[in-house]
């Protein structure tokens, strides 16, 4: 199959953030590895002038007349008239990968305008279907398994968060080391510093306990009442809820001890307590924390099964594969 494939490049359209990881690696490395030829259209340079974008793709895809076009859009740079151009001309799907908060106020907009659209969450296929959308998808982000897997040399980490810095991630880190936890951050905006694909994989396997914090909001009184700001920030946030991500499915598959947020759903990927472990607040965190890292042949037990489950379910081959195999019938 002929694939367009309609991405930015960069890691929000920003170069000197590296790569588009997920995009890059995850699905259009996939789609390649499937069998597929794709040719891709970026659109990093559109994202302040929208304009001439919608030539710029209407011309791109006549001139390759795909199979196929696979969209991950994010926000507002494609005019519908341009996805309808396209929808009446192609096969058309997008990935919306955040619906869990954003399908009133995003995807709604868009949904009707791609032949297919591909969520990843089960709660909001209803709503696909009260706009009168029939073929939706439900997916799930996963881990790049194009990736190849580090090699454990022993562990350097009680406890490590790998994810961009917020207000409410930093406050959650510092009330774990206010209560005896040593726990280091990594990404973007961390004294740290960001990591790469690779040095982030090894981080997994080297750290006993990676904590996982889906979401850059909370509800928690007890942060909202730390600091007057954070209530405004938590206001100002249009996420309402914790959310999947591909964080979710990254640590296990390279090898790590996963203890994350519970988020809606992770139940019918991992059995809870036996490949991942869960917690609702910071004071469950704390209490984990401390016992897995005194408990340590079940969080070896854990690691390893949960590690086998990502291994054979959770990779971008999974959801590509199943999402064509629908496509195909």
């Amino acid at each position: 199959m002929k694939i367009l494939f309609v991405d930015i490049e960069y890691d929000y359209g920003i170069k000197s953030r590296g790569k588009n990881c997920i995009g890059q690696d995850g699905f259009k490395k996939t789609l390649e590895n499937l069998g597929h030829e794709v040719i891709p259209f970026y659109y990093d340079k559109y994202l302040n002038n929208t304009k001439p974008l919608q030539e710029a793709l209407l011309k791109k895809a006549d001139q390759v007349k795909p199979d196929l076009i696979f969209f991950i859009i994010f926000r507002d740079h494609f005019e519908v008239s341009t996805l309808k151009n396209l929808k009446e001309k192609y096969t058309t799907v997008n990935w919306f990968g955040d619906d869990s908060w954003r399908f009133d106020n995003y995807t709604y907009k868009y949904a009707k305008s791609f032949s297919w659209c591909i969520t990843t969450d089960k709660f909001s296929i209803p709503k696909y279907k009260k706009l009168g959308v029939e073929n939706v998808f439900m997916s799930q982000w996963a881990a790049i398994d194009q990736n190849k897997l580090p090699e454990f040399t022993g562990y350097k980490y009680d406890a490590t968060f790998v994810g961009a810095k917020h207000p409410y991630r930093k406050w959650f880190t510092d009330q774990l080391r206010k209560r005896g936890i040593d726990i280091q951050c990594f990404g973007f905006g961390w004294e740290n510093g960001s990591l790469t694909s690779e040095q982030m994989n090894q981080m997994f396997i080297e750290s006993k306990i990676n904590l996982n914090l889906s979401n850059s909001n909370s509800f928690d009184l007890k942060y909202l009442l730390a600091n007057p700001l954070n209530i405004a920030h938590t206001i100002k946030s249009k996420k309402s809820m914790s959310q999947m991500k591909a964080r979710n499915f990254e640590i296990n598959f390279f090898g790590g001890f996963q203890l994350t947020n519970y988020a809606p759903g992770i139940e019918d990927y991992y059995d809870i307590g036996r490949e991942v472990a869960c917690f609702s607040d910071l004071d469950e965190a704390e209490m984990l924390i401390k016992y897995y890292l005194s408990n340590d042949s079940l969080r070896e037990k854990i690691k390893e099964v949960g590690h086998l489950k990502a291994k054979n379910e959770h990779g971008y081959i999974n959801r590509l594969r199943d999402f064509f195999e629908e496509l195909s019938r």
